[in-house]
């Protein structure tokens, strides 16, 4: 993909609030060590009605995500009970399908609110809009076709009832579900928005991310399973701190130059 921007592409980012600018070079310091395996292989674990870790359990989980297509990993999340955000949940949210190739780009977002659980779908709203322009600008949609597509997702899956950050180990539990996306999905480069999507990623690679703010986790390409991450500011931030849309932009372009 060329990093160009054409007149359309312009116009697009003069809409959200940046000021129109390319640099000379876009520095791409990488990290490149990959993230090892997070399991031990197990025999395969035959799915009931529910996906429920126990004790002990969490490996058979991360091989039985490890090898199915999307019908069975989209019915899994809809059964999943194995960390506390499904609590009281309405209904987990999951954009994948079968109708769904390959795609350039997929974009991880924080954990769902309240909108997107009640319309099923990861990046809605006014936040969606914004979003849905940064990507035009870059050449893809959310709704294209395989490499002019971007991949859409949540971190965790379920909004519980009371609302709460997840902790720790539901993101390790819904990384899971996260990894096989990754493998379904085949993306060339991954945008990690926000804190909570650049700790399920990073956490392997960067072991203290948890306490590094994310302003501070810019600028640099990572890898999940090979594949380039870069971190951004979510849409909602940028919307409540428009003043970060020429730095959010300047990540995007990070994120154009480190497509393979």
């Amino acid at each position: 993909m060329s990093l160009d921007l054409d007149s359309r592409q312009r116009a697009m980012l003069q809409e959200m609030g940046v000021r129109v600018w390319w640099p000379e070079a876009v520095p791409v310091p990488v990290s490149a060590t990959a993230i090892p395996a997070l399991v031990t292989p197990m025999a395969p674990v035959t799915l009931t009605t529910s996906v429920e870790v126990k004790p002990g359990a969490s490996n058979a989980l991360a091989d039985d995500i490890a090898t199915m297509p999307w019908d069975a990993l989209s019915q899994a999340i809809a059964q999943c009970q194995a960390c506390g955000q499904c609590q009281g949940r309405r209904a987990p949210i999951f954009a994948g399908s079968a109708a769904l190739r390959h795609a350039e780009w997929m974009v991880l977002g924080e954990p769902p609110d309240d909108n997107e659980e009640r319309l099923g779908t990861p990046f809605v709203g006014p936040a969606g809009q914004l979003l849905d322009n940064m990507l035009k600008a870059v050449g893809v949609q959310r709704t294209g076709v395989d490499g002019h597509a971007a991949y859409l997702s949540n971190v965790v899956k379920c909004r519980p009832a009371a609302a709460r950050n997840p902790q720790p180990q539901d993101l390790a539990t819904c990384e899971n579900y996260l990894r096989r996306e990754v493998a379904l999905v085949q993306p060339k480069v991954i945008l990690a928005l926000g804190r909570f999507a650049a700790q399920a990623l990073l956490l392997a690679s960067v072991p203290d991310v948890a306490t590094i703010p994310l302003g501070k986790l810019r600028g640099q390409v990572y890898r999940y399973q090979g594949v380039p991450v870069i971190v951004s500011y979510p849409p909602a931030y940028l919307l409540r701190t428009p003043q970060d849309k020429a730095r959010a932009w300047a990540d995007w372009c990070l994120a154009l130059s480190a497509l393979s």
